[in-house]
């Protein structure tokens, strides 16, 4: 099993950042990707940003490509979401996942098989 622990939501203006972070505990060795997924009130969960553990190799969604930037530190277990330039639309429960699966797609919420309890950012305009 894998615990992870979300933190770093908080309420901001439209145009200022925020930086999320999840720490993953307990069977560590074997995960593959982690990655970040939103959902808003009335809105299915979507895909934001992935990468995968041991090369680093980083995956986005289009609707925050050059505003926001996944990033890892393997020693802390730990996986870092940077939000530029937030809009009102980013407004959501963001949610951190993993996945031990080697296949299926980064950007799957079906791929993943831990998750963490989600926190929430709201962007006001």
């Amino acid at each position: 099993q894998v615990q992870l622990v979300e933190s770093g939501g908080g309420l901001v203006q439209a145009g200022d950042s925020l930086r999320l972070s999840c720490t993953a505990s307990g069977r560590t060795a074997g995960i593959y990707v982690m990655g970040w997924f939103r959902q808003a009130p009335g809105k299915e969960r979507e895909f934001v940003a992935a990468i995968s553990w041991s090369g680093g190799r980083t995956y986005y969604a289009d609707s925050v490509k050059g505003r926001f930037t996944i990033s890892r530190d393997n020693a802390k277990n730990t996986v870092y979401l940077q939000m530029n330039s937030l809009k009102p639309e980013d407004t959501a429960v963001y949610y951190c996942a993993a996945t031990n699966r080697i296949s299926g797609g980064n950007d799957s919420a079906r791929r993943y098989n831990y998750w963490g309890q989600g926190t929430q950012v709201t962007v006001s305009s």
